[in-house]
């Protein structure tokens, strides 16, 4: 069994233990460092190249976000999954933004937390249930008008795919990895995984959870996949903007 090696980052040594051992309940984790502060956290991720990053928000010298921001930039290897009591939208947009790929508040079930963590370690995005529900929100709010253009604008950049990569994003938009999205699409893992390269670069967004919204603006993804599809896949993300180097998945 492939053991998925975490970072744990809290200035509060009691969380820390706290996260530390629900993690160990599952034999397929392995927690490898843990940080008191967000620049200690992004110096232990370039040392240990952890598959995960466990963040809190609010942490001295340098905050969980920026440290999931540099994290992103400069270990790309890592996913970040941000863990708080703190559930404003302010904080999940910046996080999201800023490269991570998971959302989850303190006072959810132990098991959220195994779940947010293998599902970032698989290459999905996660957010825990009371966060999907303020993403639904976000993508709803604003005039008509605004709200039309963005998904005029999602359509457009959507359009401008293949016909395969709308496929995948389809499916990414529903929550899948992209071992699922392989399996379901009878392709191999490395040719799912070059074609959401492609989808993000072509969409102009910088991870997975962006290209979920857009999927999901532009009417790709299946009526099925309802809002519980955001508890995996999406995150607030921008309106399809310049063409940007894809992430490296």
């Amino acid at each position: 069994m492939t053991q998925i090696r975490i970072l744990i980052a809290d200035d509060e040594p009691m969380i820390r233990a706290g996260v530390r051992a629900v993690l160990a309940t599952d034999p397929g984790i392995t927690v490898v460092a843990e940080a008191g502060d967000g620049r200690e956290a992004v110096e232990l991720a370039r040392l240990h190249r952890p598959r995960v990053a466990v963040l809190d928000i609010r942490m001295p010298r340098l905050d969980g976000i920026e440290a999931a921001a540099e994290i992103h930039r400069t270990v790309p290897g890592t996913a970040v999954v941000i863990l708080t009591t703190f559930g404003e939208d302010e904080y999940i947009l910046r996080a999201l933004g800023g490269g991570a790929t998971g959302f989850l508040i303190k006072s959810g079930e132990p098991e959220e937390l195994i779940a947010g963590v293998r599902a970032v370690a698989d290459g999905a995005a996660y957010l825990s249930p009371k966060v999907a529900a303020r993403v639904v929100a976000h993508l709803a709010a604003g005039d008509a008008g605004t709200l039309a253009g963005r998904r005029t604008a999602a359509r457009e950049a959507v359009d401008a795919l293949t016909a395969r990569e709308r496929d995948v994003l389809a499916f990414l938009g529903s929550g899948l990895s992209n071992g699922q999205i392989a399996r379901r699409l009878h392709l191999a893992e490395g040719t799912v995984k070059a074609h959401v390269s492609s989808i993000l670069a072509g969409l102009g967004v910088d991870n997975r959870a962006a290209a979920a919204v857009v999927a999901h603006e532009a009417g790709v993804v299946p009526a099925s996949a309802s809002a519980s599809a955001f508890v995996s896949a999406s995150g607030p993300g921008p309106a399809p903007r310049a063409r940007r180097p894809p992430e490296q998945r």
